[in-house]
């Protein structure tokens, strides 16, 4: 058996097809050890929070506990900052109380360095707003619910 690159490339493919995690091969004077990488598994469970006393302003990290909610919740659709307004100068592009329509901006998420404009899918009134100004959003949070 002759150990060259192309020999060692083939052993590579092979355990990365097959269903081994680890190969070690030793022979006389060389070593040679393949360890495929595992995928990261990422597990989450779901919390219901209680609700939070009313209060003037939304208050922070408050999630509605999904029996208690009528009306649409609004959800991340992605990874990013919660940013109400299109700069800290300007007003909010909605406010509880605030009827919207269908394709209505009314938040943006900034991913990556990229702002995305959330559009409502949904016509009614800004009923609650869970999170505040610069939150960091999971995918699938609930940022505002519309009736």
């Amino acid at each position: 058996m002759e150990l060259n690159i192309d020999f060692i490339k083939a052993i590579i493919d092979e355990v990365d097809r097959s269903g081994l995690s680890t190969l070690k091969l030793e022979t006389e004077g060389f070593k040679l050890s393949v360890e495929k990488a595992q995928p990261m598994q990422v597990v989450s469970t779901p919390v219901a929070v209680p609700a939070a006393p009313a209060a003037a302003e939304p208050a922070a990290d408050v999630q509605p506990a999904q029996a208690d909610v009528c009306g649409n919740v609004v959800t991340s659709p992605i990874v990013g900052t919660f940013y109400a307004s299109a700069s800290p100068e300007k007003p909010a592009y909605v406010k509880v109380g605030q009827r919207v329509q269908k394709g209505d901006v009314l938040f943006i998420v900034e991913s990556m360095k990229l702002m995305n404009e959330i559009t409502s899918e949904y016509d009614g009134t800004v009923e609650e707003i869970y999170v505040r100004d610069g939150q960091s959003l999971e995918y699938g949070q609930p940022v505002l619910r519309i009736v």
